[in-house]
């Protein structure tokens, strides 16, 4: 009950700290880093159970890297891989040089000190950034697709070097440690590799029936993933991406994207504030002035770099500017090596000190660079010409896919995709049936699995940019939402939608829509138009008969009969 209790207090100063920040119009990351200095030791001393809020922390990190692996397919890693290979080492390489420089000669620390400093200035918070990137939308964008490439060699890097210096310590035998994990690594991903193949496609459609079932087997299979990983030497980190990875190949990903950020923003929400109550305030007189040095390194030497280096790779300054502004802070891995470098004796209290007070500033600094990197980058454009090449490569932008969007395939949505082909139309199918949308796959038909019902979900679709949303879904009350979500992003869309009554029918004209279909009465008129066109021609029924049996046949074959599917 104590814990509780804690916990309760916790998320309730949360709450006061993140609405005066939405008052004051400031990022919300940095009104939890307050809540998490408020509540530590030096001020209100709340934060009792630390270990208990460290676990909700860490499920919290593997939420957040899960949901950002669903976003990356194959298909994105070939694109971004090698400039994120070549920049993330890049980075690291000049910033630590140009660090180590700074703190030997210009700050006078020891040799040995330099190094521990110049190492925790090269890692940027993947953490912070993937969730900035997440709230902007533009994990999806060319420059957040680069930026968490190479912040997953800048992970990467650092876990290697937090084995060695582990190994200082004499707690752990190096060698059978990179055996032990060379062999449990093989072993895992051998057998990993396989339940991808054959088995994960099974398992997702299976679950992907039931609602309850699909988020139950998501939070399973990213928490899952993360504790083996982390069991056979690597990273928890690195293993709940690669369960987002090894489903977003999966139709189902958007759904189960949805359904995540919930927990994910819960679960963040406490990492940062235990990430604030663990901010060390020791001599700071002394500090000061070496940590702001070090803070506007970071600041603006880290982006420097990386835009130079985007530059010579041929990329667009706009691109290499945005992405450089990702890298403007120190990691919470910067914290643990330098805490770590204490505890084997390499350096004192006073240098965690120096390290904490850098990251509080290039973490704060960092949130306000990213969120308005737009509104900046216009008064910065013609002086930065220079990170640019003549020739500079062809990007490719992220075009929109589909003007027009079909909630529900089955039944009325069979005829309605067979007019949006004719009118050549771009389309997307969105249906909650499994085996529907597997069906569409067959035959090529661009689609994805997804719970209209589902606000999160909805906010995935570019409603913003379409021309037409049809709905061929009975139920009242998603269609009401349907229409509300798309009404406030987008008044010029056509919003079709399907009604049972006639006051159902009335109450969406009444929420936007700019026409219901009323499937029953349309039956009637329809046959009242053929009575009236045909009148008793048998030859002319013939015709009718036998374009009515062709489409019956088209219907099946495509898979109108399905089982139902649950929403519990």
């Amino acid at each position: 009950m104590e814990v509780f209790i804690e916990l309760s207090l916790i998320i309730v100063i949360a709450v006061l700290i993140a609405g005066l920040m939405r008052l004051l119009k400031q990022p919300l990351i940095i009104g939890y880093i307050l809540t998490g200095i408020i509540v530590s030791p030096y001020f209100l001393n709340i934060v009792k159970s630390t270990e208990t809020i460290s676990v909700f922390a860490q499920i919290g990190v593997a939420f957040l890297l899960f949901i950002v692996g669903l976003s990356l397919s194959p298909k994105v890693i070939k694109e971004v891989g090698k400039v994120s290979l070549i920049t993330g080492i890049g980075q690291i390489t000049f910033t630590s040089l140009i660090g180590f420089f700074i703190s030997k000669f210009l700050l006078g620390f020891s040799t040995i000190v330099s190094l521990y400093i110049s190492l925790a200035l090269a890692f940027s918070s993947t953490i912070i950034i993937m969730k900035l990137l997440s709230d902007k939308n533009d994990l999806e964008k060319l420059y957040g697709k680069i930026s968490i490439g190479f912040l997953l060699v800048q992970d990467v890097f650092v876990i290697i070097l937090l084995m060695v210096i582990s190994s200082f310590s004499g707690k752990l035998n190096k060698i059978s440690l990179t055996l032990e994990t060379a062999i449990f690594g093989v072993v895992a991903i051998g057998i990993f590799v396989l339940i991808v193949i054959y088995l994960l496609p099974r398992l997702s459609k299976f679950f992907a029936k039931s609602q309850e079932l699909l988020f139950l087997f998501s939070i399973g299979w990213g928490l899952g993933l993360a504790a083996l990983f982390h069991y056979i030497g690597f990273s928890m980190e690195i293993g709940a991406l690669i369960a987002g990875i090894t489903l977003s190949i999966s139709p189902y990903h958007y759904e189960v994207s949805s359904k995540m950020r919930p927990l994910r923003d819960f679960f963040i929400i406490l990492f940062f504030i235990l990430l604030g109550s663990q901010m060390v305030f020791g001599n700071m007189g002394q500090l000061i002035v070496p940590a702001i040095f070090l803070s506007l390194f970071i600041l603006i030497g880290n982006p420097l770099i990386v835009m130079t280096l985007m530059g010579l790779l041929g990329y667009k300054k706009r691109t290499g500017f945005q992405a450089g502004f990702t890298v403007a802070q120190i990691s919470e891995f910067s914290l643990i090596l330098i805490a770590l470098g204490v505890s084997v004796g390499h350096l004192t209290q006073e240098i965690l000190s120096l390290v904490t007070i850098v990251g509080l500033i290039t973490i704060s600094g960092s949130t306000y660079l990213m969120l308005y990197s737009d509104k900046i980058y216009p008064y910065f454009s013609k002086y930065l010409s220079i990170f640019e090449r003549k020739k500079v490569r062809k990007e490719k932008e992220i075009k929109l896919k589909y003007d027009s969007v079909l909630f529900g395939y089955n039944r009325i949505g069979f005829s309605i995709l067979k007019s949006f082909k004719k009118i050549k139309e771009k389309y997307l199918v969105v249906d909650f049936n499994p085996s529907t949308v597997s069906d569409l796959q067959k035959f090529n038909i661009p689609c994805i699995y997804g719970d209209v019902d589902d606000t999160e979900f909805l906010k995935t679709l570019e409603l913003s940019k379409i021309k037409m949303a049809v709905s061929t879904i009975p139920d009242f009350e998603t269609n009401a939402l349907l229409i509300e979500n798309v009404r406030a992003v987008n008044n010029k869309a056509v919003i079709i939608v399907r009604a049972h009554t006639i006051k159902d029918a009335l109450d969406l004209y009444k929420e936007g829509a700019n026409y219901v279909l009323t499937p029953h009465f349309l039956g009637g008129e329809y046959v009242a138009k053929m009575l009236k066109d045909l009148k008793i021609n048998r030859s002319e029924y013939k015709l009718e008969k036998e374009k009515h049996i062709k489409t019956l046949k088209e219907i099946a074959k495509k898979g109108h009969e399905h089982p139902e599917v649950e929403r519990n």
